[in-house]
């Protein structure tokens, strides 16, 4: 065999190894989420308009709920009765006085999935891993690709998230969230047991496909500054989350609600929880995290 003609098989080879399907798999194509992703509403959550969903607020101002008075519609009936109890007794707090401690305002992680309604998220995709970073209070999430959760899970305050890709949709599935003094699942109180679940679908979605969770969430959230800017007529590409939420110690079945993400304007916001463990408006100090002994 002459060197030219050598060279040419080389080369030939080379080529078709280079194309889907000879001699490898064709590339799989990843959705790109990257970029900041604004959700200035509270309470936060969307709820579904049917089927097993998240909570709402009974009370409401001007139609929509009054985050000054957080009482979850304890009557759902995803709720388990020692939980609805729980939900109830929340509520009357916040109707009494100044509301009640939770991870957010008593500088705690917020755990999953608390965390999710977030007024900002940004998400950073790489080959093995994900990691997720909330504009208030800076949290971070890490999520491993491809990844099977342990035989024993060490409860952790994110819990163990692992995840894949469903062709244009990035599922991840966690488990092994940590119950901490103020753990709930939602800012109406919602308490959580070990055997919590959650399972996130994250997609990108055009205007049309998101309008009506859109409008879930203007129906029944308050739009809220909160560090996130975004345009209110754009009808380009949103994140759209559906997440499903288990958990046999507190519900009666497994519910759904959205979280639709626009996409944010401007610089990232620092939004730090102020540990100023004096609270006047509630008369006590801030339960805020403490060390019991020192690092070094």
């Amino acid at each position: 065999m002459t060197g030219l003609r050598r060279k040419l098989l080389i080369a030939g080879a080379l080529a078709a190894a280079a194309l889907p399907g000879w001699g490898q798999a064709a590339p799989v194509t990843v959705p790109d989420f990257s970029g900041m992703w604004a959700h200035p509403s509270l309470p936060g959550m969307e709820p579904l308009a049917s089927g097993p969903t998240s909570l709402v607020n009974l009370q409401r101002r001007n139609g929509r709920s009054n985050v000054l008075q957080l009482v979850g519609d304890y009557h759902n009936p995803i709720l388990k009765p020692e939980a609805a109890a729980v939900v109830k007794k929340h509520g009357e707090e916040s109707l009494d006085h100044y509301g009640f401690h939770n991870p957010r305002n008593q500088c705690w992680p917020n755990g999953v999935p608390f965390v999710l309604p977030n007024a900002g998220m940004e998400m950073f995709q790489q080959r093995d891993h994900i990691t997720i970073h909330y504009l208030v209070d800076q949290q971070v999430r890490h999520v491993r690709l491809n990844a099977q959760h342990p035989a024993k899970i060490a409860p952790s305050w994110y819990g163990d998230s692992v995840a894949h890709y469903e062709g244009d949709t990035l599922v991840i599935d966690t488990v092994g969230i940590k119950i901490g003094p103020f753990a709930m699942v939602d800012m109406f109180g919602t308490p959580q047991s070990p055997a919590l679940h959650v399972v996130e679908r994250y997609r990108l979605v055009d205007y049309d496909e998101a309008k009506d969770a859109i409008e879930r969430n203007a129906k029944e959230n308050w739009r809220v500054s909160g560090g996130a800017v975004f345009d209110l007529d754009h009808r380009g590409k949103f994140l759209q989350l559906h997440f499903t939420v288990e958990d046999e110690g507190v519900f009666t079945m497994p519910w759904t609600a959205t979280i639709t993400y626009w996409p944010h304007l401007g610089e990232w916001t620092e939004l730090i929880c102020a540990e100023n463990r004096r609270q006047y408006y509630a008369e006590k100090d801030t339960a805020v995290p403490e060390a019991d002994k020192p690092d070094f």
